[in-house]
Formats: C-alpha cells, structure tokens, sequence
C-alpha cells in the first residue's frame, strides 16, 4: 500500500526515535549524510555549485534523496561563495575560492588568540572579537584593529567624539564589506534556507537541526589552534580551563535555540568533536581539560529536552567509559574511527550507536562487500536495538554511487528486527 509523504515522515521519525531510545523498531533506521556527494551522483554538478549555484545545488541535493530513499537525512555542505569572497577568510579556502571547482573545503590552522593575551579576552571577549579576532581572520576586516576599545565608548556623549574613529575609508570599506557579505549570506538562505522543511513534507526527518560546540573545541579550532592548545595545557593550564568555563554557557545557550526548531520528536542537535580522540592527549589530560566540557554540554541539552548527537571524531575507543556517564537514552554516540563492536560492548543499553561505513569503503569497496559488512553490523552493533546505520562522516563526491545506494537497501533488506 502506497503511504503517503505524511506517513512515512512519522513511520521514519519514529524509527529513529525508537532507536535513540534504545528500544527495537521495526529495523535499522538509515542516515544519508549527503554532504558533497550530489556533485557525484548528478551529472553536471560540482562541489562549487554548493558554493555558487544555490538552486542547482539545492535540486541536485533533493534528487539524490528522493532516488536513493533514506529513512533519515544529514545535509548540509557549502554557503555563500560570494559572501567568503566579499570577506576574505584567511583560515578557510573552498571550492571555487582558492580550490579546485570539485575539491572539498579546507581549514587552515590559525592563532588568533596569542598566548600573552588571554588577560586581554578576559577583561572584555567582545572587544577582543572586534579588534583582534576579526583582523586575524579576515583579510578584509583588518581595519577593525584601528578602531577604540568598546569600554572607550561608554558615556552620555562620548560616542559623538569618538565616532570619527568610525569615518576613515578602510574602515568604512570594511563595514561595506560586512553589509555586502549580509546582502549575499541573505541570498543564500533565502535558496536553501527551508530545504529541510521541504523535504521533511516529502516524508524525509533530518538527523538535528542545530550545533552545539563544547569550548575545547571551540578554543581548539577557532581561538588557540590546536597547536596552541596542546602548549597551553602544559604552560597555561589555569587560562586554558578559565576559558573553556567561559564559552561553556554560551555553548549551552547556543545548542538550546535548537528548541525552536520546527521539526524532530525529540528535536535534536549536534556537535562535531574535532580535538577529544585518543590520539591528542593523556587520559589526565582529557579529564581535566576536555571531559567536564563536554559532559557539561551533553548534561544541559538533555536538561532542556535536546537529544545530543555529538560525532566523535577519530578514535574515542579508551574514551568509551566516560560515555557511560552521559545521560542515558539522551544521546547519539556517533563515531568515526571507533570500534563499534567495541562501542557496544560498553555502550549497550545506555547510548544509541551510530556510524559503521568507513569512507573508504564507500571509495574503494563493492556493492557486495557492503552487503556483508552491514550484515555484520546488523547482527552484532543492532543487536537489541540503539543503532543507527550512517556512514563515519559526510559522504564526498569521491564515494562510488552504487556502494551509497548498497548501504541504504542493506538496512532495507536485512536491518528488520523480529
């Protein structure tokens, strides 16, 4: 019997929820993270198409979905080409802006923050934002440097003097280009920005809705660098964690907006767990510097009623232990390079798994070697249910269509629990 778009949106968010919440669905539910893989799967499609051809984009990413039938979607990839442009990153380079029309993004790892000026960020972050952050990152904000400390502009009539600070070309040019770079980010939303209702009213649930980031990361990746962290934990190790204490209620703010969302029973959110892996610090280490932060984050999203869906990034294999402390049936515990079989020894009956399809397989293998591995997966990580079948990241324009197609039908076909 034909269901309608209606039916299969709530038969599917269903599966999903009963997978989260560690009960037996009627099978497998199966994520399709699309990422750049449309430039594969449709013809004259490029990666800079995510960038600079909205609509394309946006009908190239809906046909993937509605041909290969996932029961849940993960997009997301590209942004406003032109609004990176009208900036110019210093940190970030993207296809068609510095790269090859089909080569995926890539960050550069940058200090915005020096070591000597942590005192700096403390006494006023958002001052800090404004004429040091903003110039480091972006060619064409370097005139923020030039302008007065915010606390400088405090007074009845103080601004009126100090506005001349405001009024040189560079400057000016600058507050265009950010003007300009809005014009452009509103073009892009006003394309792309209700895709995921759309699909959902063609029956598809999107995996979250929102982000959420735990402050190492966020030190990590955007501040520090990760260079510059891996020294602080040695020789700031006080700043480092008065930091990371810092972010931590703007991160929970932040993760919590994901309530207005339209859609998701439970909503949810995510996270993108770059720096936490076995390979990056001690044991000591990830518990005084990393942990608390995260744990942290997923406590106050289960707090407002947020499922956590964090994507662990590389190994968290000796990490598995402190999963256990998160709240039960309230998180995702997605991996990429971890040992699921492992994962559920630990993780069994306290967190829904995720994951199991290495890119490289998706690269390199046969639609039948991917047959039998989700077999295997199915029989031992879905074993009871809390198990999700996804690939380990977002799917590249370098996976084999038939090997994508193969993971879908496989939780089709031998996903069915009894």
């Amino acid at each position: 019997m034909n269901k309608s778009p209606e039916e299969l949106y709530e038969e599917r968010e269903k599966r999903l929820r009963d997978a989260i919440e560690l009960k037996k669905p009627d099978r497998v539910p199966v994520v399709l993270a699309t990422n750049y893989f449309p430039a594969r799967y449709v013809d004259g499609i490029t990666v800079a198409d995510s960038f600079y051809n909205h609509q394309a984009w946006r009908e190239a990413t809906k046909k993937t979905i509605i041909e290969l039938e996932p029961d849940v979607i993960a997009p997301g990839a590209g942004g406003s080409g032109t609004a990176l442009e009208t900036l110019s990153p210093k940190l970030y380079r993207w296809a068609g802006g510095g790269l090859g029309p089909n080569t995926m993004h890539q960050f550069i790892e940058g200090e915005p923050l020096k070591a000597d000026e942590y005192d700096v960020f403390f006494s006023d972050p958002g001052d800090f934002i404004l004429r040091y952050y903003l110039p480091r990152v972006w060619n064409n904000l370097e005139s923020f440097s030039k302008l007065p400390p915010l606390q400088s502009l405090v007074g009845s009539s103080t601004m009126a003097m100090r506005a001349m600070s405001f009024s040189s070309p560079d400057i000016i040019q600058a507050f265009e280009a950010i003007f300009k770079a809005g014009q452009e980010a509103q073009k892009y939303i006003a394309a792309v920005g209700d895709f995921e209702e759309e699909m959902a009213t063609l029956g598809y649930p999107t995996l979250h809705h929102g982000g959420v980031a735990p402050p190492f990361d966020t030190i990590s990746d955007y501040l520090r660098g990760m260079k510059g962290t891996i020294l602080d934990m040695f020789d700031n190790p006080d700043k480092l964690l008065r930091i990371c204490e810092m972010l931590l209620p703007g991160a929970i703010e932040a993760g919590a907006a994901t309530l207005r969302s339209k859609r998701g029973n439970p909503k949810r959110v995510g996270s993108y767990l770059h720096n936490g892996s076995d390979e990056l610090m001690s044991p000591k280490q990830f518990e005084k510097f990393y942990w608390p932060g995260l744990k942290a984050v997923a406590e106050g999203m289960a707090d407002v009623g947020l499922v956590y869906i964090p994507l662990y990034e590389a190994d968290w294999t000796s990490r598995l232990e402190y999963l256990r402390e998160l709240p039960r049936g309230k998180t995702v515990a997605r991996f990429a390079m971890t040992d699921l079989y492992k994962a559920k020894e630990v993780l069994g009956g306290h967190s829904c798994i995720m994951g199991g399809i290495p890119h490289s397989m998706l690269q390199a293998a046969t639609p039948q070697e991917i047959e039998e591995h989700c077999k295997r997966l199915f029989e031992t990580v879905g074993r009871d249910g809390g198990f999700i079948l996804s690939t380990n990241t977002g799917i590249t324009n370098d996976a084999k269509p038939e090997n994508v197609r193969a993971m879908i039908e496989s939780a089709k076909k031998y996903g069915v629990y009894r």
